[in-house]
């Protein structure tokens, strides 16, 4: 099902969204999400840009508007001890794979360059696998929709790579690049990137075990 999108998503919506993609395709088993591991998901200090700090009261009133807009569904009753959020965002506006994670990426941490984008995506078990051509061509889908979510940016002063960015929440506002983007070369990961890498890690890691704990009362509950 396709739907109009000239009501574009608020910035809460969009770390929601996000947020539910993500854990789709990185941390299946554990999906969907309730509340609980749906705030921890959106106030992660790594891979996020900005960094939010949300309340359960907060996500709920978001998760009820995405549902009005046919971009979320929440699953209650028999064998949930708790209601689990998950998105349709790949049903509604006819996404595959690849395209809902290059998408869910740049909804999470904002404009970011082809590699980055390759790299961001890899963990997606439904993804792009870091297959650049992949990636270019999941931002192909995005940009070139009678409705676009994405668009290539100009290179800006003082930047090595042009950058791609989500246009879904109207808040960027940029020329459209012309030209196609090449991947860069590839450079090795600093003492930062690492420690984000570990952090990402181990908020994952809490994320799983929120989950596990959710489906373990289910099971009591049952």
């Amino acid at each position: 099902m396709n739907v109009d999108l000239a009501d574009q998503l608020s910035p809460q919506e969009a770390r929601v969204v996000g947020a539910l993609i993500e854990k789709a395709g990185t941390t299946p088993d554990n999906y969907p999400l309730s509340t609980n591991a749906l705030v921890a998901a959106c106030n992660q200090s790594t891979n996020r840009e900005p960094v939010v700090d949300y309340s359960e009261r907060e996500v709920d009133a978001i998760v009820l508007e995405l549902r009005a807009r046919h971009l979320a569904r929440t699953l209650s009753g028999a064998g949930h001890r708790v209601s689990k959020h998950r998105h349709v965002v790949d049903e509604t506006l006819g996404l595959d794979g690849p395209t809902a994670a290059v998408l869910a990426v740049l909804l999470l941490r904002g404009p970011q360059t082809l590699n980055e984008i390759t790299t961001r995506t890899e963990r997606y078990s439904d993804g792009p696998g870091g297959d650049t051509e992949e990636v270019e061509a999941a931002i192909d889908r995005l940009v070139n929709r009678d409705e676009p979510l994405a668009a290539r940016l100009d290179r800006q002063p003082g930047e090595r790579e042009p950058r791609i960015v989500e246009i879904w929440t109207g808040e960027q506002q940029a020329p459209v690049m012309a030209r196609p983007v090449e991947a860069p070369p590839s450079t090795p990961s600093s003492p930062a990137s690492d420690l984000e890498t570990r952090v990402s890690a181990l908020e994952e890691a809490l994320a799983h075990q929120t989950a596990r704990l959710d489906a373990l009362l289910d099971d009591l509950d049952a």
